[in-house]
């Protein structure tokens, strides 16, 4: 399977993504913003879905509203980065397919990009080094 479980490389792992179901898909983006906001921070995991996403700082709020996140939560750091409290990056899932008719594609596009994120964790964990 490689080194993520689930595939060696970027490309294979979107074309094994596409078999998942929308849970999985679901769960594992969840997943996948928990463990880069507490390695790398909330303001990267936002930079990340956005980018991955193709979402404006509008729209972005708007999919954090209505997948459940608080909207008056929705700030900038000191640097002017767009921020939501770590607690609730949950809710940008079932946001974004709320809003979007391909919200699917978009989360899986999220974990593709951060696929680089799952091998470093893979690694790390099979290391040792996280528990």
């Amino acid at each position: 399977m490689g080194a993520t479980g689930l595939s060696v490389d970027a490309s294979e792992y979107r074309t094994r993504l596409a078999e998942q179901s929308d849970a999985q898909i679901d769960s594992w983006s969840a997943a996948m913003m928990r463990d880069v906001a507490i390695r790398r921070g909330v303001a990267r995991v936002v930079e990340d879905f956005c980018a991955a996403t193709k979402l404006t700082e509008r729209e972005f709020e708007r999919v954090f509203a209505s997948g459940g996140g608080p909207p008056a939560t929705v700030g900038h750091d000191a640097e002017g980065h767009l921020m939501v409290p770590a607690v609730a990056l949950w809710a940008l899932v079932p946001g974004i397919r709320s809003q979007v008719p391909d919200g699917r594609e978009r989360l899986i596009e999220y974990l593709v990009a951060n696929f680089h994120e799952l091998v470093y964790v893979g690694r790390r964990h099979r290391a040792g080094s996280l528990h």
